[in-house]
C-alpha cells in the first residue's frame, strides 16, 4: 500500500527518556483478545506474517483490525519477506508499520519508506559489535527494535544483556524488545539511553502463543507510567 501523505495517520510522537515510553503488543491474532487490548490504548499493536511463528495471524479477521482506533499504529512483522508480498499484506491488512525482522538490506528499508511506510528494523544482539552494522542502515529506516538473539527471529522470551545499549551511538530511536515481563518495569524505567523510545513486548504476556494476559498488560502499562 502506498500511503499517500495526505491521508497518512502520524505515528505517535517520539518520547522516551524524561517521558512517556510508547509501547508496543505484539504477536496478536484473536478478534476478541485483540478488542480488549486495544482499550489499554498500547500505541503500536502488533501482527506477524512469517509462516514459522506459533502467532502467524495470516487468518487473521481483517474487519477487526479495520475497527482499531487510528491512535493504535498496526504493525506487520515480516521476516525475509518479498517486497511485493509486504505491500500486498499492508493492503490488505490495513498496516501502518512494516517490522522486518530478517537479512532486509537497507536499500529495501529506504524503498519501503520512501513509498510512505514507517519502518521498523529489527537488529538481533548479543554483543557489542552487533551493533556495528547499524550505520548502514541509518536513514532507512524510523526505529530500530533490539531483541535477544536466536535462532527464531524474535519471541523467544529470553532477555539479552541490557548494558549493551550503552554501546550504542547512532541517531535512529530504538525500541527494547526480547523477554521483557511485567517485573521488568522498573528496570526499564532506569535506561536512561537518549534514544531509548519504546517497548515491545509479547511471549511474557501470554495465556498462550498468540493470546495475551490483558489484566498483566494492563498493570505493566500502569507501573510504566508511574512516576517513582
Amino acid at each position: 500500500m502506498k500511503i499517500d501523505s495526505s491521508s497518512t495517520s502520524s505515528p505517535p510522537p517520539l518520547e522516551g527518556v524524561g517521558g512517556r515510553l510508547l509501547v508496543k503488543v505484539c504477536g496478536m491474532r484473536d478478534s476478541q483478545n485483540i478488542q480488549e487490548l486495544a482499550k489499554l490504548k498500547p500505541d503500536y499493536m502488533g501482527f506477524i506474517f512469517y509462516s514459522n511463528s506459533p502467532r502467524n495471524a495470516a487468518s487473521i479477521d481483517k474487519a477487526v483490525l479495520s475497527t482499531l482506533p487510528l491512535s493504535i499504529q498496526k504493525v506487520g512483522v515480516f521476516v525475509n519477506e518479498s517486497v511485493e508480498v509486504m505491500r500486498e499484506t499492508a493492503k490488505s491488512y490495513g498496516i501502518d508499520v512494516l517490522q522486518l525482522h530478517g537479512g532486509e538490506t537497507p536499500l529495501q528499508c529506504l524503498q519501503l519508506r520512501e513509498e510512505g511506510y514507517i519502518i521498523f528494523k529489527a537488529f538481533p544482539i548479543a554483543e557489542e559489535s552487533d551493533f556495528d552494522i547499524l550505520t548502514d542502515y541509518e536513514g532507512c529506516c524510523d526505529y530500530f527494535l533490539f531483541d535477544t538473539k536466536t535462532p527464531q527471529h524474535g519471541g523467544s522470551g529470553v532477555k539479552f544483556d541490557w548494558g549493551l545499549l550503552q554501546h550504542y551511538q547512532g541517531e535512529t530511536p530504538f525500541f527494547l524488545s526480547g523477554g521483557i515481563e511485567l517485573n521488568d518495569a522498573n528496570a526499564i524505567k532506569q535506561i536512561t539511553h537518549p534514544k531509548f523510545v519504546a517497548v515491545d513486548v509479547n511471549s511474557k504476556f501470554e495465556i498462550e502463543p498468540g493470546l495475551k494476559d490483558i489484566d498483566k498488560l494492563n498493570e505493566f502499562i500502569e507501573r510504566l507510567e508511574i512516576n517513582d
